[in-house]
């Protein structure tokens, strides 16, 4: 089968463009990612999809447009489902693209990531392959975490230590206050 594979980062590619290929699928990479920032973060994180692509030969669409103030726009009323918006958006391009290049079917590597609602992500993409008359792949790629990551160092490739997003980012590196180390009634750690 065609599969157009939705690319986060170079690294989430790894295994699922492995096990896509074991299975005998042509795959061409598509780049779409507007939740990425900022743009040293964004350029740096499309120039390691480029640079892995062309390691493993692997086709690659880019859509390269910082959007910032579209991703922002649609999130910053409610940061906490910034999400959803996130993963429908990115799907909704990649059945687009797909649709574009007669393309049959598509996936993302964002089911590669032990930190992604797989759920969400699996229902957003078979209703906009229902609604683009395609086949959304929704194979759980999560089993090859360490593998990918392995992969990934041995390829020598830069590593994102964040999801994308300035929230994101925020969550990242902000600290955190200590946790309360006693309870109020027994004095045991929670």
């Amino acid at each position: 089968m065609n599969i157009l594979l939705h690319v986060c980062c170079g690294n989430c590619a790894i295994y699922p463009v492995k096990k896509l290929r074991e299975q005998n699928h042509n795959l061409t990479g598509y780049f779409f990612n507007h939740n990425i920032h900022p743009y040293q973060e964004y350029h740096r994180r499309l120039e390691t999809a480029k640079e892995y692509a062309q390691k493993v030969e692997l086709p690659l669409q880019v859509e390269d447009q910082y959007l910032l103030e579209e991703f922002l726009a649609q999130v910053a009323d409610s940061p906490q489902q910034r999400c959803r918006y996130c993963y429908f958006a990115r799907l909704e391009k990649t059945a687009q693209k797909a649709t574009e290049l007669g393309i049959e079917a598509f996936s993302t590597t964002l089911l590669y990531s032990r930190y992604q609602n797989q759920n969400q992500i699996i229902d957003f993409g078979h209703q906009l392959a229902a609604q683009y008359q395609l086949i959304f792949i929704d194979q759980d790629f999560r089993f090859g975490w360490r593998e990918g990551i392995q992969i990934s160092k041995e390829m020598g490739l830069y590593r994102q230590q964040y999801c994308g997003c300035i929230y994101s980012e925020k969550d990242r590196y902000l600290p955190q206050p200590a946790k309360a180390h006693k309870t109020q009634s027994g004095g045991k750690d929670e």
